[in-house]
């Protein structure tokens, strides 16, 4: 049986797929893609006669349906996932059926939504001084999220934030925020971080609500949260001149 693989798409710049990403898309004989967030230019470089699915409106069963009957058929099989596939990615129940199936399989990490932001907004997330610490999570929805992660939980450590697929509920996010964090605390709203139509509002937890319903942005947005957002740091000590380390004898001022 042939291997599938799991890709990670990038966040939607079909550039920021990885090389190798890319190159299994060009060999697959069957292609499952996210078509509700992965950009259709994202496969398009695939071969002629390749199987596309897009799996929007497909269920968990019809996918790995087609994927275990392409592998044992000796198909090559990748199932494309938006940004990074074990963040919010639904991979892992595939996974398991596949094991289930001695089905062997492998998964190419990319570039998460979290981290294009991040880089729309050419911020940093940890900061000497500020934070060292990135919290990636999400308010609950349809999805339930564990008592012990509620959002005004993690809020207490006042470290970076990465707020998914909550934007939506964002009155509620800032309610929850301003349990620990200072009413001024920088946010900033990225919507479809690296596509050609994305949108970005910055502002603090008193006005971000008003911005992001101003822009009308409903989905698909990025939620950062954090004084790494701010202008005030302590700069790296690995680069600093009179800093000595494995590489490099600091030199004394």
């Amino acid at each position: 049986m042939e291997k599938v693989y799991f890709i990670g798409a990038g966040p939607g710049d079909p550039e920021l797929i990885t090389v190798k990403g890319q190159r299994l898309i060009k060999e697959a004989d069957i292609i499952i893609y996210a078509g509700s967030l992965v950009p259709r230019e994202v496969i398009d470089c695939h071969k002629s006669g390749a199987e596309v699915y897009n799996s929007a409106s497909m269920t968990l069963e019809e996918v790995t349906d087609i994927t275990i009957k392409g592998s044992k058929e000796n198909k090559k099989v990748v199932r494309v996932h938006t940004g990074d596939p074990s963040i919010f990615g639904a991979h892992r129940e595939q996974m398991d059926i596949l094991e289930k199936e001695n089905i062997e399989f492998e998964v190419i990490p990319g570039v998460s939504s979290f981290l294009a932001s991040a880089a729309s907004l050419k911020k940093e997330f940890t900061l000497p001084d500020v934070s060292q610490t990135v919290i990636c999570t999400r308010l609950a929805g349809r999805t339930p999220v564990p008592e012990k992660e509620s959002l005004e939980s993690l809020a207490s450590h006042r470290a970076s934030m990465a707020i998914f697929l909550s934007v939506q509920m964002i009155d509620e996010v800032v309610e929850k925020l301003l349990k620990h964090y200072p009413i001024t605390t920088p946010v900033a709203v990225v919507q479809r971080a690296s596509w050609k139509d994305e949108k970005k509002v910055i502002g603090t937890l008193e006005n971000i609500s008003e911005l992001v319903k101003k822009e009308n942005i409903t989905k698909t947005a990025q939620i950062l949260v954090g004084d790494f957002l701010g202008d005030d740091y302590s700069k790296s000590k690995l680069y600093d001149k009179t800093f000595t380390h494995e590489y490099r004898q600091g030199k004394s001022e």
